[in-house]
């Protein structure tokens, strides 16, 4: 790694920490414990690995290292925590393909809050991306809406924006270790599921399938993710959750045979399409 670029190193990042996330609709499909249940162990388990893995490889820095986040990690735990709420509302109230089409907008969203706070501004591709992804949404909320899928797609948008936040904080503060950040995060969802839990037993499949989420799908990619921003851009970065949304629902679909309307396959394309040709041009212009 010593040997990259900052532009590979984050690319790499973000690409291992993004294939690891793509099993991660399935396995929450596959599961049987209710949504607050799975969001109890979706913080517990990854808070105590990555926590454990902090305290092992920084020892009695490991506090200095949390102190040092300053106002920037308390704003991320926030963020993060909100995301990790809203992703599983999402999963829970639509189908998979339909959500993982909302976390698509996340990089222009970056884009948006990059101009805003980052003095990034955006170039007129970008504005005409923006423009096509927010009609293509449009267009897809139309159909959930006469399905009832509203509220699920409306979470979806909120994980968006919430990846696009916590992307810009890490970007804005890429000197600093944010990790620890979202290990409190992880910390927080637990604590909030605990108000709302009826029973934190794992029964039949679950107990395989709810630790192995924990570990491969949660705690090794949210470490990756938050690291990757320090060396790429926002955008960037949220650029390759277009993997997730290309091959999460193809799992579900090879799986559990969920297919998505043809609203979402039509406005999915038309979104993957345009932040594609975004991403080359930029990438070309690069």
């Amino acid at each position: 790694m010593k040997n990259l670029s900052d532009q590979k190193k984050g690319s790499l990042l973000a690409f291992i920490g993004v294939m690891f996330i793509t099993p991660d609709s399935l396995l929450i499909r596959l599961s049987n414990i209710d949504t607050w249940g799975l969001l109890f162990y979706r913080g517990a388990i990854p808070f105590v690995v990555v926590l454990l893995s902090l305290i092992i490889i920084y020892k009695s820095k490991f506090i200095n290292l949390v102190i040092a986040m300053g106002f920037a990690g308390i704003f991320y735990a926030i963020t993060f925590t909100a995301t990790n709420i809203t992703f599983i509302l999402s999963i829970q109230n639509t189908n998979v393909a339909n959500t993982l089409i909302m976390v698509a907008m996340a990089p222009m969203l970056s884009a948006i809050l990059s101009a805003i706070f980052l003095k990034e501004n955006p170039d007129k591709k970008t504005l005409v991306a923006i423009f096509i992804t927010f009609i293509s949404v449009v267009f897809i909320f139309y159909d959930s809406v006469k399905i009832g899928n509203f509220y699920g797609d409306m979470f979806g948008i909120v994980t968006a924006l919430g990846l696009a936040l916590n992307a810009i904080i890490v970007r804005y503060a890429k000197q600093r270790n944010l990790v620890p950040a979202a290990v409190i995060g992880k910390l927080f969802v637990a604590i909030f599921a605990l108000f709302f839990i009826d029973s934190i037993a794992l029964v039949d499949n679950d107990i395989f399938i709810i630790p192995l989420m924990g570990v491969m799908c949660v705690a090794i990619p949210f470490v990756l993710i938050t690291i990757a921003p320090r060396f790429i851009t926002a955008a960037e970065v949220n650029l390759f959750f277009l993997l997730e949304t290309i091959i999460g629902p193809i799992w579900v679909w090879m799986v559990i045979k969920e297919q998505p309307s043809i609203e979402t396959i039509i406005g999915g394309a038309v979104i993957i399409m345009t932040i594609g040709v975004h991403s080359f041009l930029a990438l070309k212009k690069t």
